[in-house]
């Protein structure tokens, strides 16, 4: 075999392992960047199910305080946020019923009140959330929740009440020192 034969099958040689290095440098950044996709994917989902399913809770809550011959009631169906039948003409809460973001179906976890209308929504999913902490006032029970289906958009219209209460000032101890003027 002469030098030159010996010289070509060397770089093609070493031409073949350079191109499988690269295959495989190309397959883990294809998966990092895979991962990367899908945790940024389940962080917008997550933000869409706070502001859909605070959408749905202000909703009901709406649909709670409007005034009627009747009195005060919970939506006997989502179906009733959309057009409220307690009201002559069409009385909407919500423009559209929204799907769930996390799991994509229609479908929603109901909380029932004990006429069976509806207090709150929930998602159906077992997922883990990525989000733990840092939520708004609204939802700051979610922190360390374990999955999506605990995340519980409900209107508690007693704990709204004292919640939304003005704090009254504090008032003056009896004997307390007066600042000269």
């Amino acid at each position: 075999m002469s030098a030159s034969a010996y010289s070509l099958r060397f770089q093609s040689g070493f031409t073949y392992i350079g191109v499988l290095v690269l295959v495989v440098i190309m397959g883990i950044m294809a998966a990092a960047t895979a991962d990367l996709w899908r945790t940024e994917r389940k962080r917008e989902s997550e933000t869409e199910l706070l502001f859909v399913g605070n959408q749905y809770r202000q909703a009901i809550s709406q649909y709670y305080n409007q005034n009627t011959s009747r009195g005060r009631s919970f939506p006997g169906s989502l179906q009733d946020l959309l057009q409220d039948p307690r009201t002559p003409g069409t009385k909407r809460y919500l423009r559209q019923l929204f799907p769930d973001p996390v799991t994509g179906s229609e479908e929603w976890g109901l909380v029932k009140g004990p006429a069976g209308e509806i207090m709150g929504v929930f998602s159906l999913s077992e997922e883990m959330p990525l989000k733990k902490g840092n939520f708004q006032r609204a939802d700051a029970k979610f922190e360390d929740k374990q999955k999506y289906s605990e995340w519980v958009f409900i209107y508690t219209p007693s704990q709204t009440s004292q919640q939304l209460a003005p704090t009254p000032p504090a008032k003056p101890k009896p004997g307390g020192s007066r600042v000269p003027r």
